[in-house]
């Protein structure tokens, strides 16, 4: 009986996406618990732009196109027999890998976000698109204008796998790590024991605070790490305060609230 198997690179493709929705799902059947939530149902409903059926359309063009690119990537840099045969995997390894990945991706994408706000015509026909959801929700992480999913994330999370030098098999993890870590800054929640917020400053409430019209020059990291937002005076320093009626609220310090 011969068995069923598949290769490195289908599952390198497919599960981000995957992970992407069964996330997300979870969020989702988590949101109804408004002593969590950064804003309430209410304000989810009103403030936001962009009816959700349109939002699940526009992350499944989305995520199409990074499949696509997926596929192309891993036929141009070979199998994943070829990769594995090449590297002699450890703990050490993949760590190194995982470290430089990140820097990267948060690299890339902190530079072409910022940009996208201060280009007016770029922030006006491509990254306002993001910004209609200005109460953010989990699913809606990868809401973005084509363009903007093609440059920012794809580009990004190629540029990451190549400069790493991982092997369609690490991708797996890599990339599926990532997706977990944007949906979650997207998630809209402040739930106890989230190791997200415990090892990352860059958290749903961080950023939260960009998706707010006081914010939306500030806070451009992400995925990962705020480095790049300390080091070149983007950074919106908040509290986290609880909000009457239950939930919370990411406040700016005072000096940003009289700006």
């Amino acid at each position: 009986m011969m068995g069923f198997s598949v290769s490195d690179e289908l599952l390198g493709t497919v599960a981000p996406i995957v992970v992407y929705w069964l996330y997300s799902g979870i969020y989702v059947a988590l949101s109804s618990l408004e002593r969590f939530r950064l804003h309430t149902k209410a304000e989810e409903e009103e403030k936001n732009l962009v009816s959700k059926s349109t939002v699940v359309k526009g992350v499944l063009l989305q995520q199409l196109v990074q499949a696509a690119v997926a596929i192309l990537l891993f036929t141009v840099t070979g199998s994943d027999a070829e990769a594995d045969k090449a590297q002699q995997f450890s703990l050490l390894v993949l760590t190194r890998q995982f470290i430089i990945a990140m820097i990267v991706l948060d690299t890339w994408q902190y530079f072409m976000h910022r940009y996208m706000h201060h280009n007016k015509f770029l922030y006006k026909h491509i990254h306002s698109q993001h910004h209609r959801l200005i109460v953010p929700y989990a699913y809606g992480a990868l809401y973005n204008h084509p363009v903007e999913g093609l440059l920012l994330d794809t580009v990004g999370g190629a540029l990451s796998f190549l400069i790493s030098g991982m092997s369609p098999r690490t991708s797996i993890f890599f990339f599926s790590f990532a997706t977990i870590k944007t949906v979650d800054d997207h998630c809209g929640l402040c739930l106890p024991g989230n190791l997200f917020h415990m090892v990352f400053k860059n958290n749903s409430a961080y950023h939260d605070v960009h998706h707010q019209l006081y914010g939306s020059k500030y806070n451009f990291s992400q995925p990962f790490f705020s480095v790049w937002d300390r080091i070149l005076g983007t950074y919106m320093p908040y509290s986290l305060e609880k909000r009457e009626g239950g939930g919370f609220e990411a406040r700016p310090t005072k000096e940003f609230k009289d700006d």
